[in-house]
């Protein structure tokens, strides 16, 4: 019920910014209706009885006078069973049903449920009652979809002895399966549960990062990985790759849950982003990819405060079933149209402007997003643990990577994916710069890989980015004078950093086998290479021609190792490495 002295009348109105007077019992962030249409918004600013809205809807034809009314609550997500599958807008509105009310184009002031309150649930209780229960812990699940197992829990701030739970049978999302009892007072358990967006969900500890986000990308796994629960900035000019990337990411990263926001992006990006994700097969269970996403669709036509709301609703919903104990990807593409936004509120609120106009506040509010990732231990009974990673694309104007955005998300973030337009010009994908890349996971990492995979994987990591950076330098010469005034061994040195970068860093997203690149396979591959690029060197040293190392049968193999079928590479690896090294011992003996 809305109380009388959180109902006011607006004053002011500048674009999607409204003020209204006659607010004095409202609080900071509560959700208001404005005009008649009821228009959602939010508070963002209190002056006495004045408040100060940012509303997430067409403004147009709002007049001064009209009554604004707050809700008294925060603005929330819907959490339940029937998330997974769904396309929301940025303040959780189910786009299929508004579709279904309206038809092509949002009515404003439309409302709708983003859970169906009448769709039933199999629930199968996994307690009895007079168990005690906290937080976090799991009572029941409910087969959300093919691939995932939705667990029913305990809302993180209730506690109490079960005095009864519902048998296993079909149920709404809107009754109660379970009756709790703490201090003598009744607390009765639905399936679903609201959390307000701007408010982290408790956990009981944060991990430090040590468990690789595998992605199957080898520059991303090899050179410059993402650990789980770790955060990481994709930045590129238009056309260099970035939405491409996070579809990669989304597909194959093993992450069993993947959040896809779409904050400000053209709405033909986020149509193809529809379009594809439900034909996309998942490569662990062969179910459509949707089945285990959910998208937030937040284009740019759309009010530019939604955006704001977009990445919080994308962040609590990953939260959510990170709680269950699952890893979960987010996507969010792009955290430049976030920044725009606070750029235009900013400027109708008359703040004095920071850097190129962006607020002062931007950095806080870019960290306030990426600092709720991490790995982590659960709250409940029982101990368990997941992860939120988040993987933020920016879009600096023009590519340039010294603009305010792309700066303050350096700052955050632990990984650096910089793509690069002369890369994605050349067709090389992912168009990831690998002298301008970064990863700040490598030794907590490292101790993983070297368990699981192999025991010199950092150190051949670190000699292939040498051999890289050794071949930078020398390209400067080759522009002055030619390759062919180089010393043999520093033609073998191109030689080998080339078919690392041409064969190893660039990757196939098209192609069935290239697509996804096991660890293991990684590990080989770099290895053989690694090994290609000592073996050539210490035969130019020996004086064999660099034309006839070129030139080996054995070479073209080693730059197809990527399409060797995934279920037998080890085989195959091992006659590539014995050919290689048998011809360039005979180019050798043939020489001396």
């Amino acid at each position: 019920m809305v109380n009388n002295t959180q109902k006011g009348k607006i004053i002011r109105i500048s674009g999607p910014v409204i003020e209204a007077d006659g607010m004095r019992g409202a609080k900071m962030y509560d959700v208001v209706r404005v005009g008649e249409e009821n228009l959602i918004g939010e508070i963002i600013r209190l002056n006495q009885d004045v408040a100060t809205i940012q509303v997430y809807e067409d403004t147009n034809g709002l007049r001064p006078g009209e009554k604004v009314e707050s809700t008294g609550s925060p603005l929330s997500v819907e959490l339940g069973p029937g998330l997974l599958t769904n396309i929301y807008d940025g303040i959780q509105r189910p786009l299929p049903t508004i579709f279904d009310q309206t038809g092509d184009f949002i009515e404003r002031g439309v409302e709708a449920h983003a859970i169906d309150e009448n769709k039933k649930w199999h629930f199968i209780p996994t307690i009895q009652a007079g168990e005690i229960v906290e937080g976090g812990d799991i009572i029941g699940t409910v087969q959300e979809t093919s691939i995932i197992t939705h667990k029913i829990m305990i809302p993180p701030n209730k506690k109490g002895t079960i005095i009864s739970i519902v048998k296993e049978g079909d149920y709404t999302v809107v009754e109660d399966i379970a009756i709790l009892e703490d201090e003598n007072q009744e607390i009765s358990v639905q399936m679903r549960q609201k959390w307000p967006v701007r408010k982290a969900r408790p956990v009981k500890e944060k991990y430090d990062p040590s468990i690789p986000l595998i992605t199957g990308q080898r520059v991303i796994d090899t050179f410059f990985p993402i650990a789980k629960g770790g955060t990481a900035a994709i930045p590129g000019g238009f056309g260099t790759g970035k939405t491409v990337s996070l579809h990669q990411l989304a597909k194959w990263s093993d992450a069993q849950v993947v959040i896809y926001v779409g904050c400000g992006e053209r709405g033909n990006e986020m149509t193809d982003v529809l379009k594809e994700f439900p034909e996309l097969e998942d490569p662990s269970t062969g179910e459509p990819l949707m089945n285990r996403t959910v998208l937030i669709a937040n284009t740019s036509n759309m009010p530019v405060a939604a955006r704001d709301a977009s990445v919080y609703t994308g962040i609590t919903l990953a939260e959510y079933y990170r709680d269950m104990g699952y890893d979960v990807a987010l996507m969010a593409d792009s955290t430049s149209r976030l920044a725009e936004a606070m750029r235009e509120i900013s400027g109708r609120l008359e703040e004095m402007p920071g850097e190129e106009g962006y607020p002062a506040y931007l950095a806080s509010r870019l960290a306030e997003f990426y600092e709720r990732a991490g790995r982590v231990k659960l709250l409940g009974s029982k101990d368990n643990e997941g992860s939120v990673s988040v993987m933020g694309a920016v879009s600096p104007p023009g590519g340039d990577f010294s603009e305010p955005v792309a700066q303050n998300t350096l700052r955050i973030v632990k990984v650096f994916w910089a793509l690069d337009a002369d890369l994605a010009d050349r067709r090389h994908f992912p168009s990831i710069n690998w002298l301008k890349s970064y990863s700040l996971y490598l030794n907590e990492i490292s101790s993983w890989w070297n368990t699981n995979i192999g025991d010199s994987w950092l150190k051949l990591r670190n000699k292939a980015m040498a051999l890289l950076q050794k071949e930078s330098e020398l390209q400067e010469i080759v522009k002055l004078v030619g390759p062919d005034a180089l010393p043999p061994r520093e033609r073998a040195v191109l030689e080998g950093a080339r078919m690392i970068r041409e064969d190893f860093l660039q990757q196939s997203a098209f192609h069935e086998v290239d697509t996804y690149c096991p660890g293991i396979k990684q590990y080989e591959m770099l290895r053989i290479m690694s090994l290609y690029s000592d073996e050539i060197q210490d035969a130019a040293l020996k004086h064999v021609h660099i034309d006839d190392l070129i030139n080996m049968q054995s070479r073209e193999q080693i730059a197809r190792m990527g399409t060797v079928p995934n279920d037998d590479f080890k085989s195959r690896f091992k006659i590539i490495e014995k050919e290689m090294k048998s011809e360039i011992s005979k180019l050798i003996e043939k020489v001396n």
